[in-house]
C-alpha cells in the first residue's frame, strides 16, 4: 500500500490517494480543493481510481470530489449523516447527487486487493468516519496529532468525540494514523501523549 498525501486549501486539509501497488487501482480519501493536483498524480503514475472517500461532510474536504469524480468516474462514499437533505442549504453537510453511495458501521469497500473497513467515528461531525486500511487509520477530523476535531459546529458533540477517541484509542496494536489536518502520528503515540485520547482512556470504565 503507498500513501500519497497532499495538503489542500486555505484550511491545509489533508487529502490522500491510497493505492493498491500490485493493480495500481487506487482510492482518493478527502478531496477537498485543488483537483489539478490531485488528479495530476493520478495521471502520471498511472492509477485507476475506483473510490472517493469522505469521511466527513464539510467543505474543506469536499470541495474537490466533482473534479475528481468528473475525471476518473470513481464511485464517491460518504456516510448518510452528513449529506444535506433536500431543500436545506447546510455548507457543513455535502450536498451529492447521483455520485454518492452510502456507507456505515461495518462496511468494506474494495480498492484493488485492498480492503477499507468503515468505522463510525462521531463528535465532528454526526456522520463522521475512520478509514482502516491494513495498518493505517484514516481519521478524518475525529483525531489529530495531540488534539481532536472540534464539536461546537452543527451536529458536533464532545461526548460522542470523547467516545469516539476511546474507540480508537482501545483499537489493539499500534496503528499508523492519517489525520485530516496537521501531521500525521501514530496510535500508540497518542495514546501516550494526547489529552483529549487519554481523558477518553481513563472515562472508559
Amino acid at each position: 500500500m503507498l500513501i500519497k498525501g497532499f495538503s489542500v486549501g486555505q484550511l491545509g486539509t489533508n487529502c490522500y490517494v491510497v493505492t493498491d501497488e500490485e493493480t495500481l487501482c487506487c482510492a482518493v480519501i478527502d478531496p477537498g480543493a485543488e483537483s489539478g493536483t490531485i488528479l495530476n498524480y493520478i495521471d502520471d503514475n498511472n492509477l485507476k481510481t475506483e473510490a472517493i472517500f469522505i469521511t466527513h461532510g464539510h467543505y474543506d474536504h469536499t470541495g474537490a470530489v466533482i473534479s475528481v469524480y468528473e475525471a476518473t468516474g470513481a464511485t464517491v462514499y460518504i456516510h448518510a449523516l452528513d449529506v444535506s437533505t433536500e431543500g436545506v442549504d447546510d455548507e457543513l453537510r455535502y450536498k451529492g447527487g447521483d455520485e454518492l453511495r452510502f456507507y456505515k458501521e461495518g462496511d468494506v469497500v474494495p480498492v484493488g486487493k485492498l480492503e477499507f473497513h468503515v468505522m463510525e467515528t462521531p463528535g465532528h461531525s454526526r456522520g463522521s468516519v475512520t478509514l482502516r486500511c491494513e495498518n493505517a487509520l484514516f481519521t478524518g477530523d475525529t483525531l489529530f496529532r495531540g488534539s481532536c476535531g472540534r464539536t461546537d459546529f452543527p451536529g458536533g458533540s464532545m461526548t460522542a468525540i470523547m467516545g469516539s477517541l476511546r474507540r480508537l484509542a482501545s483499537l489493539e496494536g499500534d496503528w499508523e494514523v492519517y489525520p485530516g489536518h496537521m501531521d500525521a502520528t501514530t496510535m500508540e503515540r497518542e495514546r501516550r501523549f494526547n489529552p483529549f485520547v487519554l481523558d477518553a482512556m481513563e472515562d472508559r470504565d
